[in-house]
């Protein structure tokens, strides 16, 4: 079985959920499909994340690629006004180590899963770390990008919401945000083996967001509030990221 854990913000309450309740599951290898970064806790979280026993497999997703370039260039110019805070003091607070290992993540994974077949897995869509698309997302606009897919099951996050598809002939599920979910508060994430389960775990909210409040992360209020104890629903970001399709 594989474990998939994605968009994990640095929320490391929500990953220590996770982590406990993945014990009872015969787990061969978990999956960390990106943006491990930017949030509250990013050194404890990469270390948390290096201490797992079973084999960890890392792919990048467009959060560490903003906090490198930002590591490259020193320039906060180069990221979004509404993200630079946030950029800015996580990569701060990273070592010339945190670096190296997040430069050698790749891009994508392809893992061969009995009874499955190939599954891809990917930050956002095949083809780069930005794109966005949900449940909601017309079949007509998502064909170009999958189209040419030689896997059985991509697995996907970057959207914060979980969801199971067919495009074409490919089946595209995605695993949902661990650290910063859109719906019901908690931990979303996904278990493969035979099939597919969608897994939301709970953890106790009010202490992870005092937890939150007393990092210096300089969006940590808002991380606390609308992260953490009252996320958005589905509704309203499938609004925001969809307009047209919902109608």
């Amino acid at each position: 079985m594989i474990a998939a854990l994605y968009d994990i913000h640095a929320n490391l309450p929500a990953l220590e959920a996770v982590l406990h309740e993945i014990r009872q599951f015969p787990i061969e290898q978990i999956v960390v499909g990106g943006d491990v970064l930017p949030g509250p806790m990013p050194r404890e979280t990469l270390m948390r994340l290096n201490e797992i026993t079973v084999p960890v497999r890392f792919l990048y997703g467009n959060g560490e690629v903003a906090v490198l370039n930002y590591v490259k260039s020193k320039d906060p110019a180069s990221v979004p006004a509404q993200y630079r805070s946030a950029i800015v003091w996580t990569a701060e607070q990273l070592d010339s180590e945190d670096e190296k290992a997040l430069a050698a993540w790749p891009f994508a994974l392809r893992i061969p899963l009995s009874g499955v077949g190939d599954v891809l897995f990917c930050h956002a869509t095949p083809r780069n770390e930005n794109e966005i698309f949900s449940r909601a997302t017309s079949e007509d606009r998502l064909l170009p990008i999958f189209e040419n897919v030689d896997a059985a099951v991509v697995v996907c996050g970057h959207t914060h919401m979980q969801f199971d598809r067919v495009i074409g002939k490919t089946r595209v599920v995605n695993a949902g945000s661990v650290g910063m979910p859109f719906g019901a508060p908690g931990a979303d994430w996904l278990l493969l083996g035979a099939g597919v389960q969608f897994r939301h775990t709970k953890y106790d909210l009010e202490k992870a967001a005092a937890r939150v409040r007393q990092t210096g992360y300089p969006d940590a209020e808002n991380f606390a509030a609308r992260s953490i104890l009252h996320p958005p629903s589905e509704d309203n970001m499938l609004q925001l990221f969809n307009p047209a399709e919902l109608k």
